[in-house]
């Protein structure tokens, strides 16, 4: 699913225009990178975890050449999901 589709979806199960629609699924996504950006957690009941994790510096390997090189620390954000998730996805 696309974010298009993803449009499409909320505004036929909320009954609303998708101008409206779009507009409810940006705002939740900048909410959720604000978060991130500030460092917060963003908890969402059901569904999962947002949160910020950073990862360090450290040594890799240039898969052409097999020379050393220095990757760079960097912040990642990173997704858990809620047992119902998990749950919703068992077979």
């Amino acid at each position: 699913m696309n974010t298009a589709e993803l449009i499409s979806h909320v505004s036929a199960e909320a009954g609303l225009e998708k101008v409206a629609a779009k507009k409810a699924v940006d705002s939740v996504i900048a909410a959720i990178l604000a978060a991130a950006k500030r460092g917060d957690e963003v908890n969402l009941a059901g569904f999962g975890k947002f949160k910020v994790k950073d990862v360090p510096a450290r040594q890799g390997r240039n898969p052409a050449t097999g020379e050393t090189i220095e990757i760079a620390a960097a912040r990642k954000l990173t997704f858990s999901p809620a047992k119902q998730a998990k749950d919703a996805l068992a077979v």
